[in-house]
C-alpha cells in the first residue's frame, strides 16, 4: 500500500481528491492511505443529507464556515483543526470481507481500533495520559466499534467513518478528533436526524471527545498497521481541481437536498 500526506489549500480540494483517488484505484491503480487536516473549519454532509435538516444554515453563514457535500454516506460533520482525517483506497479483491459494504466496515473499523487502542495502552505505559494504570483492562476505557462506523472510548464518540464503493474499489474515510473545538458543533450543527442508540439522546457536547494525542503518531501508527511504507508520488492533480471546481465548489452539488 502506498501512502499520502497531503492536505490542499480548500476543503473543496480535499474532498476531490478522495473522490480521483477512488476513481484511480478503481482504472487499477494502488492501494492508498492518505492523511489531511483541515487548516479551516467547515461543514460536510454526507452524500444523501438534507442541509436544512441536518445543519444550522444561518450559524454558518454568521461565522462564514462553508457547507460541503462529500461522496459518501454517513451524518454531516464538522471539520476544523484538530481533525485528523485518514483515507483508505482500498481493492476489493485484496480481501473476502471487502466484498460488502458490512464486511467493510467490519475489516476496516477493528484494524483501526486495534491500531489506537495500542498506541493509547503504549502511551500510557511512557507517562502520556489517557489511561490511568487502574483504567488499563477497564471496559470503559477501551477503545471499541460502536453503532457501525463509530470509534468510541467508552461510550463517547472520537471518529466517523463513511465508504464509497465502485466497480473494483472502494473508499473508506473518517475523521479522528483530536483536539477539535466541540463547543462549534452544538452551535453549527442540531441533533442529527439519525443517530446510533448508544448514543442515547445525548448532546454534542456529552456525546463526542478529543483524544488528544499527536497527529504524527496517530499518523505513524496507522501507517503501520495498514502496511504503507511507500510514498505516493503520482497523485492525479488536474483531475482534483477539475472535480473541486465543478462539483465540489458548486451549490448544484452542496446543496443539492
Amino acid at each position: 500500500m502506498k501512502y499520502l500526506d497531503l492536505t490542499f489549500p480548500t476543503p473543496e480540494e480535499n474532498l476531490a481528491c478522495d473522490e480521483a483517488l477512488l476513481e484511480c484505484g478503481d482504472a487499477g491503480g494502488p492501494e492508498v492511505l492518505r492523511f489531511w487536516t483541515p487548516r479551516h473549519h467547515c461543514v460536510v454532509v454526507g452524500y444523501s443529507n438534507s442541509v436544512e435538516r441536518e445543519v444550522h444554515v444561518e450559524a454558518c453563514r454568521k461565522r462564514n464556515v462553508p457547507i460541503l457535500r462529500r461522496c459518501t454516506g454517513g451524518g454531516t460533520v464538522l471539520q476544523g483543526p484538530g481533525c485528523l482525517n485518514f483515507s483508505l483506497i482500498l481493492r476489493m479483491d485484496s480481501h473476502p470481507a471487502l466484498q460488502t459494504v458490512i464486511g467493510t466496515n467490519r475489516f476496516v473499523m477493528e484494524r483501526n481500533r486495534a491500531a489506537l487502542e495500542n498506541l493509547l495502552v503504549r502511551s500510557n505505559r511512557h507517562g502520556e495520559a489517557l489511561f490511568s494504570k487502574s483504567e488499563i483492562g477497564n471496559r470503559k476505557s477501551e477503545i471499541s466499534v460502536r453503532g457501525h462506523t463509530d470509534l468510541a472510548r467508552g461510550d463517547r464518540k472520537f471518529s466517523g467513518n463513511a465508504q464509497r464503493r465502485r466497480h473494483r474499489a472502494v473508499l473508506f474515510h473518517g475523521t479522528i478528533l483530536l483536539n477539535l473545538d466541540l463547543s462549534l458543533v452544538g452551535e453549527l450543527l442540531p441533533m442529527p436526524s439519525k443517530h446510533p442508540d448508544y448514543r442515547h439522546n445525548r448532546d454534542h457536547a456529552e456525546f463526542l471527545m478529543n483524544l488528544g494525542m499527536p497527529e504524527q503518531e496517530m499518523k505513524d501508527v496507522l501507517r503501520r498497521s495498514w502496511k504503507a511504507a511507500e510514498v505516493l508520488k503520482v497523485v492525479p492533480v488536474a483531475e482534483i481541481r477539475k472535480l473541486a471546481d465543478q462539483k465540489y465548489a458548486t451549490e448544484a452539488w452542496n446543496l443539492k437536498f
